[in-house]
């Protein structure tokens, strides 16, 4: 199992949390999402497939790119 730490600055309500999540979750291998409004970061654990690249690529799509 991986976890990777991503600082979302642009991550500002509950619907943007909703948002992430719908984005992060379906994708194979993702085994678990946690966004935190205070620290505005997403913690992602998962498995292959998933790559750290997906995970990036999934949060710029929906407009919340990782810094």
């Amino acid at each position: 199992m991986n976890t990777i730490c991503y600082s979302v600055p642009n991550v500002s309500c509950n619907h943007c949390v909703m948002h992430v999540q719908k984005a992060l979750q379906p994708l194979e291998g993702v085994k678990k999402v946690d966004v935190d409004l205070e620290t505005k970061s997403v913690t992602v654990e998962f498995d292959s497939p998933a790559t750290d690249l997906q995970l990036r690529a999934a949060l710029a799509e929906i407009g919340y790119p990782a810094a």
